[in-house]
């Protein structure tokens, strides 16, 4: 447990720090989910802008660290893979 002042003070700000990188990493989660969503419904078009849309979230989180940066780029690979595969 912290006792200083200093330390009482940093835990704090991990608390706050920890969620706002929560909400972060949901939304980035959410993107990939839409992304496939787009995917699944079969138009190429429609998943195209889908992840055009999402890879700004995606890489603006790998910039700050909230994800892996070979994470988001495995990803968006697999994703844009994905849709070059489709009809």
């Amino acid at each position: 447990m912290a006792n200083s002042a200093q330390a009482k003070k940093r835990a704090r700000q991990a608390v706050r720090q920890r969620a706002h990188n929560m909400a972060q990493r949901s939304a980035y989660r959410t993107a990939v989910k839409n992304v496939r969503k787009a995917i699944l419904g079969g138009d190429k078009n429609a998943a195209q802008a889908a992840l055009n849309e999402n890879m700004g979230i995606m890489d603006g989180l790998a910039d700050k660290r909230i994800v892996h940066k070979n994470k988001a780029a495995r990803q968006k690979s697999r994703l844009s893979a994905a849709i070059k595969a489709m009809a």
